[in-house]
């Protein structure tokens, strides 16, 4: 509970755009903090499939998937900073958990 309380912050932080990614993994360099680093690597995930797919958008040409792209990532934030404000570790849907296996460098 503790902890969860402690990393409240730092997790919020790092939905907030790729700098806010880089501003909490440099938060959570020490003392590191587990309810934290769940957050920030559903955040790196989701911020990586975004851009990954905005530029795989944009060189195909297929401009009609980007407003649902855009409103994918707009939900899944929203989703990701309520639970880390309420401090539930839930991950994202179909790919939140493989986020958490797929990221273990960030610690």
């Amino acid at each position: 509970m503790n902890e969860t309380k402690s990393g409240k912050t730092t997790a919020v932080i790092a939905y907030i755009t790729l700098v806010g990614f880089l501003i909490a993994m440099s938060r959570n360099m020490e003392p590191r903090n587990t309810f934290a680093r769940f957050h920030i690597r559903q955040a790196f995930g989701m911020h990586l499939v975004f851009h990954a797919m905005a530029i795989v958008l944009s060189f195909s040409q297929i401009v009609f998937l980007t407003l649902p792209l855009y409103g994918l990532y707009i939900v899944g934030l929203i989703y990701g900073i309520t639970q880390a404000s309420s401090g539930k570790s839930n991950p994202l849907p179909i790919l939140g958990e493989h986020f958490q296996k797929w990221f273990t460098f960030i610690s």
